[in-house]
């Protein structure tokens, strides 16, 4: 099972690796959108790379809410431990 640090780290690695984000920016309080530049079609591919590391079905619904990394984190970590 994963710690919300792992799935920290984990996601840190995506958003730098396949979406080209700067590893200063990243941290739990930035925004998705404001701060890391991810537009709705970068956040349905952040689902598809978060289902592959998961192996959990993600529904996009879930994803909806989610703003900032550590919204990601906590929604990841939910799915993995529910």
């Amino acid at each position: 099972m994963q710690t919300k640090e792992e799935i920290y780290a984990q996601l840190e690695e995506i958003l730098q690796e396949d979406f080209e984000v700067d590893a200063g920016d990243i941290s739990l309080d930035a925004n998705l959108y404001q701060d890391l530049d991810l537009d709705s079609i970068d956040a349905v591919d952040l689902v598809v790379k978060l289902r592959e590391i998961t192996g959990k079905k993600i529904s996009p619904d879930a994803f909806k809410a989610v703003r900032t990394v550590r919204d990601v984190v906590d929604e990841v970590y939910k799915l993995i431990h529910g």
